[in-house]
């Protein structure tokens, strides 16, 4: 299961995908998390930034039923032009996710550029039909944990709700978010 900071994320996005992922399938660096909610039958086309740029992705226009992008649109010059990208091989009614950071230690890869609320990825997802849900997670005391050290902010959260790392896992405070993501349909 995910770490600390990514545990309550994969969890929502789990709740918005009732039926799994089917179709053509465009992942952006950190697929390996969406298996769980993506049919066997899918065709998943895995790639890696900076390897592929999602700036300019060497994609025809109307190719994939989803485009997921995991923690990547903070290392890109241009975001904007990156989920326009998206918009562009993405075919009609299908969907994006791009999750990213927003309060986060500096970690390049191969350079650390913005972060963005939850509002910015509205606004950058201002070309599609309908945005699905725009969200954050992260509270004081997972901020905290972060900070202190990297080995806490990797940390394994239980499935036991009664576990104290499942609690910090789950709370939410949204005016500390760590983490955010969007689903938005074309």
């Amino acid at each position: 299961m995910a770490h600390l900071t990514r545990y309550y994320m994969y969890k929502k996005l789990k709740e918005y995908f009732k039926e799994p992922m089917d179709g053509k399938i465009l992942g952006i660096s950190g697929i390996k998390n969406f298996l769980p909610l993506i049919s066997k039958k899918a065709e998943v086309l895995d790639v890696q930034y900076p390897e592929v740029d999602m700036q300019n992705l060497p994609y025809e226009n109307n190719s994939f039923d989803f485009v997921i992008s995991d923690q990547v649109i903070e290392h890109l010059e241009n975001p904007q032009k990156a989920i326009q990208e998206s918009y562009r091989v993405l075919k009609k009614g299908g969907y994006v996710i791009h999750t990213t950071c927003f309060m986060n230690y500096i970690h390049h890869c191969p350079r650390d550029f913005w972060r963005f609320s939850p509002e910015a990825l509205i606004f950058l997802c201002n070309d599609f039909s309908e945005i699905v849900s725009c969200e954050g997670w992260g509270n004081r005391i997972a901020i905290l944990l972060c900070f202190i050290s990297d080995r806490l902010r990797f940390m394994h959260i239980p499935e036991n709700k009664w576990s104290i790392r499942n609690l910090i896992g789950t709370w939410n405070e949204v005016r500390y978010p760590i983490v955010t993501w969007v689903i938005a349909r074309k």
